[in-house]
């Protein structure tokens, strides 16, 4: 069981680390007005995050199923990692908006 334990750690780890990284990129387009790309960059860090997600949920489907998973140092961190992937994309998605309420802002003040 411990190396399937690993090899479900390193996609929820995988998966979860790429999307962060998408949600961070996306806040930077946001912040350069490309919207577009921000949102082009959330549904590829979402689609990542649903890939961790459901690597973890195998491993609690397996649990209640009776099946023992174990605990371990990696999936502590591949748990973190998830939870800090969720948080960046609630951040992304804050800042996202916020770039856009800015524009909209600039280009009314600048049409007066």
């Amino acid at each position: 069981m411990l190396e399937g334990l690993e090899t479900i750690c390193f996609k929820i780890i995988s998966n979860v680390g790429g999307a962060r990284s998408s949600y961070i990129e996306a806040i930077q387009k946001a912040k350069h007005g490309d919207f577009d790309g921000a949102g082009e960059c959330m549904k590829a860090g979402q689609e990542m995050f649903l890939t961790g997600h459901e690597a973890h949920f195998e491993l609690i489907q397996k649990e209640a199923q009776g099946e023992m998973v174990g605990g371990s140092l990696i999936l502590i961190h591949a748990e973190d990692q998830l939870m800090s992937a969720e948080a960046f994309k609630i951040i992304a998605e804050e800042m996202i908006a916020s770039y856009e309420r800015i524009v909209k802002l600039e280009e009314k003040l600048s049409s007066k």
